[in-house]
């Protein structure tokens, strides 16, 4: 049995993101019970030189959103990085969510050997497609996923494994 690059790419993205709209909703609700200003929550951060919990569901949001249009060979959505609640971070991920919904399977499949250029700082890197998927995008969401869990579970929010792996 074979997976497709489609089957890699777009629906472990989906699910990954909708376990990061609950575990976000579930830090809502701790800072409404508590009466925690949410924006502590928002602007926490595990180490003082690691992005905030905002910055973390922003690059989580980006990252899929670029990776499946580079995959499709078309320019990828923008986003302003503006959100500053807990709502406006939920509805950038449903934005995202939406935009991967859009993809069909024969625009990502095939696309193992395409060339996908990135400039990160002032580098500038060349990937193969199925490389660039499997050790570039799906551990940058993973990454910036868990510390977005981790932020919150730092502060207090009753999350688990499960919240994070979501239902099978």
């Amino acid at each position: 049995m074979t997976i497709s690059m489609y089957q890699a790419s777009i629906p472990v993205s989906i699910r990954t993101l909708n376990n990061l709209v609950s575990i976000l909703e579930k830090g809502a609700t701790y800072t409404e019970t508590k009466k925690i200003d949410p924006s502590v929550l928002i602007n926490s951060r595990l180490s003082p030189d690691m992005f905030p919990l905002s910055k973390q569901v922003q690059i989580a949001s980006d990252i899929v959103n670029r990776g499946a249009a580079r995959l499709a060979g078309i320019e990828p959505p923008q986003f302003e990085d503006n959100e500053t609640t807990f709502p406006e971070l939920i509805d950038r991920i449903h934005q995202t969510i939406s935009h991967l919904n859009t993809f069909k399977p024969e625009q990502i499949d095939g696309s193992e050997e395409r060339t996908i250029t990135l400039k990160i700082g002032n580098n500038t890197h060349d990937f193969q497609g199925m490389p660039f998927l499997l050790y570039f995008v799906l551990p940058n969401l993973y990454f910036h996923v868990t510390t977005a869990y981790d932020i919150l579970r730092h502060c207090g929010v009753e999350l688990g494994k499960q919240d994070f792996l979501g239902q099978p």
